[in-house]
């Protein structure tokens, strides 16, 4: 029998083999690759150029060690790193202008260009032009499509820097204070709707599109640093949280010459509405996708930026709601490429500039996942989709002119790709169940690799032996067929082993999938060491499976996905896979709202369960995520009455352990703390465990490798016969 995982192996980040370079770019030439990685296989990660042109040899850009390091890191680049998921050091990011080869790369100290990347050999080399140290932090950078300037956001004001000798910040914006910024993403754009960016130059490098947001009168939510080691009165942070169905941030969309000038803002017209995407035109316009509150309507609007007046010119409408895409591509001529829901699945379409439909591109029972790229002079858009199963993904090709769909990827599993400008190729990271990461630059034409990055064994591997978990199906109460991965305990008895199910649940996120991050789920792993079965199933609710089948839970979160995890239960019991007395539950985020909800609402079935960072109540979680599944709490009040935990504590049967961090800005601690008084209020027994410098996920190893170790033995020690109620 192999030997037990060690806590701290299955805290360790990059998880075994999936040290695989990451933030890969082609420059606008298509004669450069850039990429982030750490050549020891950790997250002190570089940034490497490859001249596709040439011998394909990986060249560092050389930056000052004293310049990475992280103790100087700002507050707000600490929560944008936080809501991007970051959790790489060194260098984080690095991104071409639009036109010329150009890189601009933030760093802790300053950020960074680095030119003459048209020089053959390479010889890259960095220069600062701004430094971070002292005094407002900068924001947001973005370097001019010529390569001429850099924009950005420094005390809330925007600013741009002249790339020639000499020259200084000039300030384009006036009237910041505390809850009005320019340039910068509100919090709900940056954590629920994929934007980042509050500034966008425009192709000609003469104009700067930016965000006006007034968050003043957003409710100010205050966290206690409680784990300070200062004298005196701990440290506060304060964030302007908006909750659901109250006030969210007030945000304007303005143009400004990037030489100075007066800033002319968007007539987005009446109305509350999310400004979810913008992009600058061939012929000038500014084109923005809003999105109302409701979430069932979105318009893409053309702007004249000089009098701020605005042309309709496509609407979507949707129910229950829309899910926003990244699938803009404006072509030659001014028409574009498009993907809607209309159909129930995602798929590509073709529009003309005035935004009446061309041609439907894709059609049928699966979805469009992304418009990867593509290649006008061959007339081909290429796209990634799950045609071939929901639990893969493949890449494919479409001819613009309308056509077959064909399959460009091979290998099982999944494949994500990433594709120059131009078309002809693109980088594909595959993987799967049994097979870790291999990142291959290919050409698109000749559908071969020319290229192999960092290709190298992981040591951990031969020592892990992790085994690849089965993928199994079987069909929810309403007969739509569910899928899991089962991890089969290497320690079989002669009666079935306890059950852990490992949940998510949530819409927006799929788990059970053919790739390799699915083998290196290490608590699954190290339980599955410890004589468990441990069970993850993607229920109804979540994504890749279409709309009706994500918007199984709207309006009522909470019900259909239990029923679902317990139907999982239920077959795994039938299959002689678990000992129906000894079931247990392990989630985070939403996650932790599943295992509480499935403790409260099958208690029959659950006997112990590890919330971690849980959701207890919607009314406590932010507008644009809670809004798009249940209304608001004026409008659904019974759904948010059933949806919350709190509602359910009373039918809590089972042990219960909460962990938390006491830092998160995204599920409040509050959240905990409100269900710990539910609790205490029925005589529920609880453990609770938090982690004082912690946000939303634990950052410090020591910090995980602790949570691992006390979750996992808890776990293991309340589904064992010895404890109460075992036998």
């Amino acid at each position: 029998m192999p030997p037990p995982i060690s806590y701290l192996e299955v805290a360790r980040l990059p998880l075994p083999a999936a040290a695989v370079p990451v933030g890969l770019a082609f420059s606008p030439s298509g004669r450069v690759l850039s990429y982030l990685d750490d050549p020891d296989g950790g997250l002190e990660r570089r940034l490497y150029l490859i001249d596709l042109s040439g011998p394909g040899e990986s060249i560092e850009v050389p930056f000052d060690s004293a310049g990475l390091s992280e103790e100087g890191l700002s507050f707000e680049e600490q929560l944008r790193r936080e809501r991007a998921r970051e959790v790489g050091r060194g260098v984080t990011s690095a991104t071409f202008a639009a036109e010329v080869d150009m890189l601009l790369v933030p760093l802790p100290d300053g950020v960074y260009v680095v030119g003459d990347l048209e020089r053959r050999p390479l010889s890259p080399r960095a220069v600062r032009l701004l430094e971070t140290t002292g005094g407002d932090p900068i924001e947001t950078p973005r370097l001019a499509p010529d390569g001429s300037a850099v924009a950005f956001s420094r005390g809330g004001e925007l600013e741009v820097l002249a790339l020639s000798g000499g020259a200084r910040p000039v300030r384009l914006t006036s009237g910041a204070s505390d809850g009005l910024s320019h340039g910068v993403a509100e919090y709900v754009a940056q954590e629920e709707m994929g934007r980042g960016e509050g500034l966008w130059w425009s192709k000609d490098s003469r104009l700067l599109a930016y965000t006006e947001v007034d968050e003043r009168h957003v409710p100010v939510y205050r966290i206690v640093h409680q784990g300070s080691d200062e004298t005196g009165p701990a440290a506060e942070e304060t964030h302007r949280y908006p909750f659901a169905g109250g006030p969210n941030a007030l945000v304007r969309l303005a143009v400004v010459p990037a030489a100075g000038g007066e800033p002319v803002l968007m007539d987005t017209g009446a109305g509350e509405r999310y400004l979810a995407r913008v992009h600058w035109l061939a012929d000038g316009r500014l084109l923005a996708e809003l999105q109302s509150r409701d979430q069932r309507r979105l318009e893409l609007v053309a702007f004249d930026p000089a009098a701020g007046s605005g042309t309709v010119v496509h609407v979507e409408e949707q129910e229950p709601y829309f899910n926003l895409g990244d699938d803009f591509f404006e072509l030659a001529g001014g028409a574009f490429l498009w993907s809607s829901e209309r159909s129930g699945f995602r798929h590509l379409e073709l529009r003309s500039s005035t935004g009446e439909l061309v041609r439907v591109l894709t059609g049928g029972d699966w979805q469009v996942d992304a418009l990867e790229g593509v290649d006008e002079t061959a007339g081909l858009a290429y796209f990634s989709a799950t045609r071939d199963g929901p639990t893969e993904r493949h890449l494919y090709s479409v001819p613009l002119t309308g056509g077959a769909v064909e399959r460009l990827s091979e290998e099982r599993g999944t494949h994500r790709v990433l594709f120059s400008r131009s078309g002809t190729h693109y980088v594909d990271t595959h993987s799967a169940l049994d097979s870790p990461p291999v990142v291959r630059v290919v050409s698109a034409a000749e559908r071969r690799p020319v290229l192999t990055l960092r290709e190298r064994p992981d040591p951990r591997l031969a020592g892990l032996g992790l085994a690849p978990p089965e993928l199994v199906s079987f069909p929810a109460e309403d007969g739509t067929q569910l899928f899991g991965l089962l991890y089969r305990t290497s320690a079989p008895g002669a009666e079935p082993p306890p059950l852990v199910v490992q949940v998510y649940g949530g819409p927006a996120v799929q788990r059970v999938v053919d790739d390799w991050s699915s083998t290196t789920a290490m608590r699954a792993q190290a339980l599955a060491r410890l004589g468990c079965n441990v069970l993850a199933v993607d229920n109804r609710g979540s994504a890749r499976r279409g709309l009706a089948f994500e918007s199984a839970v709207w309006r009522r979160l909470g019900e259909v996905e239990v029923a679902d995890q317990v139907t999982g239960v239920a077959w795994a019991v039938s299959e002689g896979l678990a000992d129906p007395r000894r079931v247990g539950v392990f989630g985070w985020s939403y996650g932790g709202y599943m295992t509480l909800q499935l403790l409260a609402r099958a208690p029959e079935v659950f006997r112990a369960g590890v919330a971690g960072a849980p959701v207890t109540d919607w009314d406590g979680y932010d507008t644009h995520y809670t809004e798009r599944y249940m209304g608001t709490p004026a409008e659904n009040p019974t759904g948010y009455a059933e949806s919350s935990v709190l509602s359910h504590v009373s039918s809590m049967t089972g042990r219960l352990l909460l962990v938390h961090g006491l830092l998160d800005e995204n599920v409040h601690f509050r959240h905990t703390a409100r269900l710990v008084d539910h609790l205490i209020a029925a005589r529920r027994h609880y453990e609770l465990l938090v982690f004082p410098r912690e946000r939303h996920l634990p950052r410090h190893l020591e910090d995980r490798a602790y949570m691992e170790e006390r979750a996992i033995s808890w776990l293991v020690g309340e589904l064992s016969p010895e404890s109460p109620g075992g036998a």
